[in-house]
């Protein structure tokens, strides 16, 4: 059999966008004094100073970040191809792998080397067996990265809340239905920064998602994307 190509469908990112607010309302800083007073003793009296101070900052050095305690922020978009562990089924029906994929994120850093993300992952729509097979998620991932001058590179180990649905032709031997599940994933790729605040990077990820009728099915992704720090 033929190794296809799947693609997920697009579900609302409602998860994302309350995780984010959430995150923010975490991270709001106190209110806080913005100046100190100091006195300085003179002969005949003494003078007191303002010195007006930096407050704090909404996640630490670095800039804020939409992950709860984390710092140097940043979101992205990176668009690919799938790589789908399914089969074409029976029958001789058409079989097409030409979709794209895509997965929209945003991530902090904890230190130099480790953060996280949180993001919405799309794989498109694969056609087989007379019919469609698609896949999308919301992926939760640590990532660690290495800087090396304007370049990096990293890795991301993680899970993913995959939604999968899959329809065919009675005809060719493939399970219909949905499913949806927890399952793992992971990724390494490499970036390169074009200002002190925006990068390009090329990426390799591999999801675990849940078919109908197969169980746990392997969706690789190799995809370009850009990526801006806050």
């Amino acid at each position: 059999m033929n190794r296809s190509l799947h693609h997920l469908k697009t579900w609302p990112v409602a998860a994302i966008a309350m995780a984010v607010a959430c995150s923010v309302s975490a991270q709001t800083p106190p209110p806080g004094n913005d100046s100190s007073t100091t006195t300085i003793a003179q002969a005949g009296g003494s003078t007191t100073a303002t010195t007006p101070t930096t407050g704090p900052r909404m996640s630490g050095e670095g800039g804020y970040s939409l992950i709860p305690y984390s710092s140097r922020g940043y979101i992205g978009i990176n668009a690919g191809r799938p790589d789908y562990d399914l089969d074409c089924g029976l029958g001789g029906f058409n079989c097409s792998d030409s979709s794209t994929s895509f997965n929209l994120y945003t991530g902090g850093m904890f230190n130099d080397y480790l953060g996280a993300e949180v993001g919405y992952v799309n794989l498109g729509k694969m056609r087989r067996g007379g019919g469609t097979s698609k896949a999308h998620g919301i992926n939760l991932s640590l990532v660690g990265k290495l800087p090396l001058g304007a370049f990096n590179v990293f890795g991301k180990l993680g899970t993913t809340y995959g939604r999968t649905e899959v329809s065919a032709s009675a005809l060719s031997g493939i399970s219909t239905g949905r499913a949806s599940g927890w399952a793992g994933s992971y990724g390494a790729g490499v970036g390169y920064d074009l200002t002190p605040n925006s990068s390009i990077v090329l990426e390799w990820a591999r999801y675990d998602m849940r078919f109908a009728g197969v169980g746990k099915r392997e969706v690789n992704t190799t995809s370009l994307g850009y990526v801006h720090r806050f």
